[in-house]
């Protein structure tokens, strides 16, 4: 049995907001055509029927969606999409998932989340001075309270959601203010996704996260964490659960975390596939699914190049006692939670401070748990 996963841009890098750090309206700025619109009907078909070329009865995939905001395709682009789904032949197990700003989901999206058992990830920035500050509509406006209401319809309607905050580095400087603001919400699962720079950028902006920024907030959200544990509550934070998953587990469920890359079958509207979603850009396009199958596209020479394309790692790495575990990290990440220009590196901080803790974690969220 095999599970596949595909993200899916069924609007390309078209969105209703204008957030001052996105790092997909940088990388479509790059590329020839930097929208592709509104995936068709007929896209659609095509891609779906090739990903079931691949599977056999047992296997599982995942369509996830992403954007810009994937909802302005419309609910009845996701009504057609589950459908013909529904409709294919092999008994294969599926899952949704989805991410979006939540500004324009209704009462009607949440019915439809829950009857197709979507996991639904909220971009909430953990504050809302920083969130009205950087996450704004055309006309400049925050979007804190609507997106709150989004996240209180989940809750009336049993949605299963994660909130995904961007870490920026004046963020970052407030973990106690984002700490209380997820036990004032009772969220139970969120992940910080680290604010990058442009990627064609000759030097860092003002949001990008730092290595130095990242160690001092994970040094005080564990801290935090710890405090919730021993009160007999766990908050579910990615970034610690992928390093358990890796330690104990010895599960990957992060791509990178080991310094390498993976394909993740990146499929914009138009059908082109890229390995990442940071590298949808002309020069990484594998092909498309309305032509080739995800195994054939996996074959291509950008793909193997994509792979292969591992930066150098900073000289600081060799010597590092965590190199076996950590491999440099993802390579689009280098700059914003690993070595900084003064060898610095925020993630061998962090592994520092909770690798001696691992079993004490381990027995508190055991108790937590039983």
């Amino acid at each position: 049995m095999k599970h596949i996963s595909v993200l899916i841009k069924p609007i390309s890098s078209i969105c209703n907001l204008r957030c001052k750090y996105c790092f997909y309206a940088n990388i479509s700025s790059l590329r020839e055509v930097r929208s592709f619109g509104k995936m068709t009907k007929e896209v659609t078909e095509k891609m779906i029927s090739n990903i079931y070329l691949d599977l056999d009865d047992g296997d599982e995939v995942t369509f996830a969606f992403q954007g810009g905001e994937p909802t302005m395709a419309g609910l009845n682009y996701f009504q057609n999409f589950t459908n013909l789904v529904q409709a294919q032949d092999k008994k294969v197990k599926v899952h949704y998932s989805i991410q979006t700003n939540g500004t324009i989901v209704t009462e009607k999206w949440c019915v439809f989340f829950k009857e197709n058992g979507f996991l639904v990830g909220l971009s909430i920035d953990g504050q809302p001075l920083y969130h009205d500050l950087n996450r704004v509509d055309p006309k400049g406006r925050g979007t804190f309270q609507r997106v709150l209401q989004t996240k209180k319809l989940f809750d009336e309607y049993g949605i299963e959601y994660n909130i995904l905050c961007v870490l920026t580095n004046s963020l970052a400087q407030e973990a106690e203010k984002v700490f209380q603001f997820i036990a004032e919400q009772n969220i139970e699962y969120i992940q910080f996704i680290p604010c990058l720079a442009d990627l064609d950028a000759e030097k860092s902006n003002d949001y990008a996260l730092t290595p130095k920024s990242f160690a001092s907030f994970y040094h005080q959200m564990l801290c935090f964490w710890l405090d919730e544990l021993k009160n007999g509550h766990y908050i579910s934070i990615k970034m610690f659960d992928d390093i358990i998953n890796l330690l104990v587990k010895r599960q990957v469920t992060a791509c990178g975390i080991l310094g390498n890359c993976r394909v993740q079958y990146v499929i914009e509207a138009d059908g082109s596939v890229y390995p990442c979603d940071f590298y949808v850009l002309d020069e990484y396009r594998m092909g498309y699914i309305q032509k080739q199958t995800l195994r054939e596209l996996f074959e291509q020479d950008v793909s193997k190049k994509f792979l292969c394309n591992r930066s150098l790692l900073p000289s600081e790495c060799y010597d590092c006692a965590f190199r076996q575990m950590c491999g440099g990290g993802c390579k689009r990440m280098i700059d914003v939670m690993y070595v900084d220009s003064q060898g610095y590196c925020g993630y061998k901080q962090l592994l520092k401070e909770f690798l001696p803790k691992i079993d004490s974690i381990l027995a508190l969220i055991q108790t937590v748990q039983s």
